[in-house]
């Protein structure tokens, strides 16, 4: 598609002529092409989000043909505004995106009820009549889902996870047309036992829990095949075929309550959750939610004309069998995707799917409980391998998928410790596995082809290389690249530039970027204050002897923006409790005040071990330094204990000394020396005397983490040198007793960031006993 300014030219109408009657030769033509036309306009004005333009794609979304087609008009400019909204978590950003994402979720209802009737719509080979707006119903269900969730509110939250549920359905239906049709030409047969459309709602429990499973508005026990509406003049549509009969057994779903709405969900009602209940005596988010709290909620929620929904503990663990055959994986140019419409649906419904998949997968432990209630099962590999195969194609989806791709392997990859070795050869069955350094790198440079002037690609390669331990590169992309034309954007990169400067001890440019996020970004001014003033913390210690006048001055700096990091937590919420972080800085200000008036010492000198290392860790940004920047932390580390005030110090400081040295060593390749700072500083250590009041209570947990990762470390060793199954398996065990006893830790501050290792480290473990299994047998 060629782009000159802001028009957009459009297929010739050969093409159109080809694709018509190649799918539906008794439809009129002038319709056909009208929607091809609208598809590929709005997708080519969509894709100009992913070069950094946003008015541009605004003004090629609201003209010409796009407006005959859904996604030109509403479900384009809500993903304009989703992305803002995203990128930048300004609240009044986010409340203009969930109307627009409403207004879009109620176009999609009525567009998908006409499609369902019209005789002269789309009627693909492959999907059902109205597929394509199904898809967008499930897209702005999806974005809305992330808004609420990010929202402050905790209705608003709950609702979010509501629409998520229910974008899950409306995807795996579409997912099973997509397996129907390649079992037929694989000459298996449309009636082949496989994955049926609504099967993965249902439990693998007993007929009893069966029965319960009938949430969110009714889905039935028994679905009928969707791969008869191919054949079908008149279809049902896509949430008719899984509510089309009435439960029986509970006060649910009347013949009104779903079958004939359909989509639509402006009878949705959600009432106010009471968020200052007597038993919630604590407004801080501490990792593990009270699932009780978020129990009663869901189960208050409630629709009209007395319509209620199914208790959200009914719930059944959805059974998503991890299936490679029956995934429609053809390439771009296959002939299956000659029409635009069937490529729109294809790439759309793998990108949405695959990334809820992927998701729900990384789901910490300390929310685990609260995917149970709602009925959510990740796949991991399965949805990888979805983003795969809709990054082929050159859309906006296409451009989606390949962006989260990058940010999988280049930060949650990058965060964790205990991941699976990569392996090129066994990639394709295997995709979640390890770090696929060629393919990622081929990635990204198809991405900056495609979107040339896009700073999100800049993002992508700084992060990069900063996963491959090449921080200054990292950093060079960042400040010498062109200022972004998204303030979202720009603030993405400033912060990410700011975690590169810490990782490499650039303290002077890590104070001014954290800073200068403030400016740009506002969702934990806490943290970035908190950063900086650590950053002049490291600073006045290096020049505290060498240069006293200079220490001074960043003595004063770093109390100043301390001071200022407590004034600004408890501003932003998440779910209604405060950010993880923002309570861990009010309790580190605290800590080090009391410690001051204790020692009767200035503020700046009762700082602790240092600060900024301790945020490194947290980060985990030892992964990402080299041998000497690894060194220089140890060096930055070991000045605590050269102090006098090293002596008042009790077992809580010195722990997290040990925490943070032994991930140091460890990186470092020095493992025994890891284990011994663990074990006397931590595991053998009164638990009681490491928890309450001001004391870091993460570092428990944390080093029993350490301890397997050093376990893990040894396994590799072992692999590399052949040693032999025996020793790989016995490190692996021990491996696996550390992480469970981490993973059953009573609740903790920062749990739900060190319960993202723990797992991620649980999966690993899990993929490499079955693949011991199968070599086994």
């Amino acid at each position: 598609m060629a782009q000159k300014g802001r028009q957009y030219l459009y297929p010739l109408p050969q093409f159109a002529r080809r694709a018509s009657e190649s799918y539906v030769p008794n439809l009129p033509l002038k319709k056909i092409y009208v929607d091809i036309i609208a598809v590929q306009a709005a997708m080519g004005a969509a894709t100009c989000i992913m070069n950094d333009d946003l008015e541009g794609a605004e003004a090629g979304l609201g003209h010409g043909p796009t407006l005959m087609m859904y996604f030109g008009g509403q479900l384009g400019k809500s993903m304009v505004a989703f992305l803002r909204a995203t990128l930048g978590f300004e609240q009044d950003v986010m409340k203009e995106a969930s109307e627009r994402l409403s207004d879009a979720e109620a176009s999609a209802s009525v567009d998908h009820r006409r499609a369902q009737k019209d005789s002269h719509a789309y009627r693909s080979s492959i999907y059902p009549p109205g597929a394509e707006f199904a898809l967008c119903h499930a897209e702005t269900q999806l974005m809305a889902a992330v808004v609420g969730v990010l929202n402050e509110s905790l209705t608003e939250s709950i609702r979010g996870f509501y629409k998520l549920r229910k974008a899950y359905v409306t995807l795996d239906v579409i997912l099973a047309a997509e397996a129907r049709y390649v079992r037929k030409e694989d000459g298996l047969g449309a009636d082949t036992p496989g994955r049926r459309s609504v099967e993965s709602l249902r439990s693998n429990r007993s007929a009893r829990s069966n029965r319960s499973a009938r949430s969110m508005r009714g889905i039935p026990d028994e679905a009928p095949n969707w791969g008869e509406c191919v054949e079908s003049s008149k279809p049902p549509s896509i949430h008719s075929l899984e509510a089309q009969s009435t439960v029986k057994g509970d006060k649910l779903l009347g013949e009104q309550a779903y079958g004939t709405r359909q989509l639509d969900d402006d009878e949705d009602v959600f009432y106010d959750a009471d968020e200052s209940h007597d038993h919630m005596e604590r407004k801080t988010y501490i990792g593990h939610l009270d699932t009780d709290y978020m129990k009663k909620n869901m189960d208050d929620m409630s629709l009209k004309n007395g319509i209620v929904a199914a208790p959200a503990r009914q719930l059944a663990q959805p059974n998503i069998p991890s299936v490679r055959h029956g995934l429609l994986d053809h390439d771009p140019d296959s002939d299956v995707f000659s029409n635009p419409i069937d490529v729109f649906i294809h790439s759309g419904a793998n990108l949405c799917f695959g990334l809820l998949l992927v998701m729900i997968s990384l789901i910490p432990p300390a929310f685990g409980k609260l995917l149970f209630i709602i009925g959510f099962h990740g796949d991991k590999d399965r949805g990888i391998r979805m983003l795969w195969q809709a990054s082929k194609f050159h859309n906006f989806h296409g451009a989606m998928a390949g962006l989260f791709l990058l940010g999988y392997y280049n930060t949650l990859v990058g965060f964790s410790d205990i991941i699976p070795d990569a392996d090129p050869a066994t990639l394709n069955d295997n995709p979640a596995g390890g770090y696929p350094k060629e393919r990622c790198e081929a990635l990204l440079a198809d991405m900056r082809t495609r979107h040339p002037n896009s700073h999100l690609w800049l993002l992508e390669e700084a992060r990069m290389y900063a996963f491959n331990k090449q921080l200054s590169k990292a950093i060079n992309i960042l400040k010498t690249s062109t200022k972004s034309s998204l303030k979202q954007v720009e603030a993405l990169e400033m912060f990410e530039m700011s975690l590169d400067a810490m990782y490499s001890h650039d303290y002077e440019l890590c104070s001014r970027s954290f800073v200068a996020c403030v400016s740009l970004n506002n969702w934990s001014h806490a943290l970035y204050y908190y950063i900086a003033g650590a950053a002049e913390v490291e600073l006045y210690r290096r020049y505290k002897t060498s240069d006293p006048k200079l220490a001074k001055k960043h003595e004063g700096k770093a109390a100043e923006l301390l001071r200022l990091a407590p004034q600004h937590a408890g501003k932003k919420k998440f779910m209604a409790r405060q950010l993880p972080f923002d309570v861990f800085v009010a309790r580190k200000i605290k800590k080090w005040e009391a410690r001051a008036h204790d020692w009767r010492v200035p503020f700046v000198d009762a700082v602790g071990v240092s600060p900024l290392e301790e945020m490194i860790f947290l980060w985990n940004g030892y992964k990402r330094q080299s041998r000497s920047q690894l060194e220089t932390s140890l060096e930055r580390l070991a000045w605590s204990e050269t102090i006098p005030l090293w002596s008042h110090e009790g077992p809580d400081e010195r722990a997290v000394l040990a925490v943070l040295r032994a991930a140091t060593l460890r990186n470092l390749g020095r493992y025994e020396e890891a284990k011994h700072s663990l074990r006397s500083n931590v595991l053998e250590v009164d638990r009681v005397e490491l928890k309450e009041g001001f004391k870091d209570d993460w570092t428990a947990p944390a080093a029993h983490y350490e301890m397997g990762v050093v376990c893990w470390m040894h396994r590799g060793e072992a692999a590399k040198e052949h040693a032999g199954a025996e020793i790989e398996e016995k490190w692996v065990r021990e491996c696996e007793t550390w992480v469970e006893k981490a993973a059953k830790w009573e609740s903790y501050e920062l749990d739900a960031r060190i319960g993202l290792k723990i797992a991620t480290a649980q999966d690993t473990l899990k993929r490499w006993n079955e693949k011991r299994v199968k070599i086994k047998s």
